[in-house]
């Protein structure tokens, strides 16, 4: 019989532990993202965080080791090819992909952004790799006085389009890329199409929250798949229904700031639920990462850790709590790309043995096996179970 009611599993989307065992596959030896954003800014102090074990994970300045911490701790590494959020989401709920989905060094194949064109009846600008901060500087003028849509991508397997929303209204951004999720299936199947509305006057261009992820389908029977088939609640906040493109959820909640997220958090744990409630904090990859702004991404960690506390006061005898993130985006590295990191794990809760050093997990997957085996439901394709490890079972 299960002890579990209950699991909170917080995703820092982009809060890595330390350079993956490939990561010279992808040119990211050495990346680092909590231990390197705390010596940027001479110390890091996340006491809440600490007390669960978070400094047991890896090397934090101002958030040290300890010898006795109320959860348990380790890391994973990622055995699915890709370092982008849908990949590092579907390998922790069970879904490892053998491919990296598609990417774009060069910009898409002319016969992809014609058939977009004469399916938007817009022509589009850009087609290239491109941060999306700087994209809006170099191509937002020409976008405004022309209405042509901005194409790009990235490292990651996206599909981008970026619009100011006085020119082409949110409705119309999300249409095109809904259009686009559908046309780009078999070899072109990337990961997301992803709107990126903007605001503002030439030279002073700023992206708003509005963005969506348009994702595709996983490719396998995940986590959120099995609980749902056995009629438990899955609950997913922020971007977790545009990653699972809507799969295995039975509520949502689309919070686009990390702030959003915390509060909705809070008030789905006032309420009765019996299953999973799955959460994205975006802002460390989204706002900070990727710019390089340590300071940041520091700022964020202390939000969370100072809103921790509050999530313990409402958990409930049968919740667990499960802190990890989906890849690594080390705001101290070259380039603005995501950084091939393990991630860390965090096991908080009464029925959690505290004090447990999980080690570092081979997958990501095998969250979602101790999930599983912890909700009673059927196994997933991958992953080995460390619910009897912890005592949930």
């Amino acid at each position: 019989m299960t002890q579990l009611t209950r699991a909170i599993l917080i995703v820092l989307d982009g809060v890595g532990a330390g350079e993956n065992p490939d990561a010279h596959a992808y040119g990211d030896e050495g990346a680092s993202s909590l231990e390197h954003c705390a010596q940027a800014i001479g110390g890091l102090e996340l006491p809440n965080l600490g007390k669960i074990g978070i400094g047991n994970i890896t090397p934090i300045i101002g958030t040290p080791a300890r010898q006795e911490v109320t959860g348990s701790y380790g890391r994973m590494a990622s055995a699915a090819a890709g370092k982008d959020s849908t990949t590092g989401h579907w390998e922790m709920t069970g879904v490892v992909l053998e491919k990296a989905l598609p990417t774009y060094p060069h910009g898409f194949p002319a016969e992809v952004v014609s058939a977009f064109e004469q399916a938007i009846g817009r022509k589009v600008i850009g087609n290239k790799v491109a941060s999306g901060t700087e994209i809006i500087k170099e191509l937002g003028e020409e976008h405004v006085r022309t209405g042509y849509p901005i194409l790009y991508t990235s490292a990651d397997s996206v599909f981008q389009i970026a619009a100011h929303q006085e020119v082409i209204p949110l409705t119309e951004l999300y249409r095109m890329c809904e259009v686009a999720r559908d046309m780009l299936t078999g070899d072109h199947a990337v990961g997301r199409v992803i709107a990126r509305p903007f605001i503002g006057e030439p030279g002073a261009f700023q992206r708003t929250e509005h963005r969506r992820d348009f994702s595709l389908a996983p490719t396998g029977i995940t986590l959120l798949d099995r609980l749902k088939e056995a009629g438990k609640d899955v609950i997913g906040l922020g971007k977790i229904e545009d990653l699972f493109a809507g799969r295995g959820l039975t509520q949502r909640d689309h919070t686009e700031t990390n702030r959003e997220g915390m509060a909705s958090t809070l008030n789905w744990l006032e309420q009765d639920f019996t299953g999973l409630l799955f959460v994205n904090l975006v802002e460390f990859d989204m706002l900070w990462g990727h710019r390089r702004d340590s300071q940041g991404y520091a700022q964020a960690l202390r939000d969370v850790d100072q809103w921790l506390p509050q999530v313990q006061q409402r958990m409930r005898p049968g919740d667990a709590l499960f802190f990890t993130a989906d890849h690594g985006v080390d705001p101290t590295y070259r380039g603005t790309d995501h950084t091939r990191e393990c991630v860390p794990l965090l096991a908080y809760g009464e029925t959690i043995r505290s004090g447990v050093d999980l080690g570092l997990r081979p997958t990501f997957a095998d969250l979602g096996q101790t999930l599983a085996e912890a909700f009673g439901v059927k196994n997933l394709a991958a992953g080995t179970s460390f619910a009897r490890t912890l005592g949930l079972v």
